[in-house]
């Protein structure tokens, strides 16, 4: 199973499984599936999406690993560009939950936040504005402004959000992102 996971998965791996009780969470420009497999060997139903088909066969080798044998079935590959100029991917879908890791296309956010139902979750986490001073990426349009995600997922329930710099789990490396856990409220309920 998958070492490398985000520490934000299995610290809020209750209230995904709550919200996975609505449908699967979407791992968005799941790369590798780093954290949708966490996910999916704690049963949780994943929707695996990115654009490149290398990335989606990594996923789908990784479960067939023995580990994944009674929970593979959770898993759903799906091979999309989340960055096509006049296509909606995410219009007309709905999911428990989203993640993204590491990942920032602004065009995406309002989209993402209408395809959460109400009562799933959002995991985002990627680099901030500061995060040049400490490597790549360097590009603006991958950067998120200060205060940017928190302003994105307001009016939801927020669960957890950090801003600032954080190290490598070897002490190592340092990176300047932001993270945010976010429960969309029913409608009808304030908030």
């Amino acid at each position: 199973m998958s070492a490398n996971h985000s520490s934000l998965l299995t610290r809020y791996t209750n209230q995904i499984a709550v919200a996975a009780g609505k449908g699967a969470i979407l791992d968005l420009a799941c790369g590798g599936g780093r954290n949708g497999l966490y996910l999916v060997g704690q049963n949780i139903p994943v929707v695996f999406a990115d654009r490149d088909p290398r990335a989606l066969a990594q996923v789908e080798q990784s479960l067939a690993a023995e580990a994944y044998s009674q929970s593979r079935h959770l898993a759903t590959l799906w091979q999309v560009d989340f960055e096509q100029g006049q296509v909606a991917p995410l219009e007309d879908r709905m999911f428990a939950g989203i993640m993204v890791y590491r990942y920032l296309h602004r065009a995406l956010f309002e989209s993402i936040r209408q395809a959460v139902y109400p009562g799933g979750i959002v995991l985002y986490e990627t680099f901030t504005v500061d995060q040049p001073r400490y490597g790549r990426p360097k590009n603006p349009e991958f950067l998120l402004e200060h205060g940017e995600l928190q302003a994105c997922f307001s009016g939801w329930n927020i669960l957890h959000s950090f801003e600032g710099v954080e190290q490598d789990d070897q002490g190592d490396d340092c990176r300047a992102i932001a993270q945010i856990v976010a429960v969309k409220d029913n409608p009808g309920l304030p908030g």
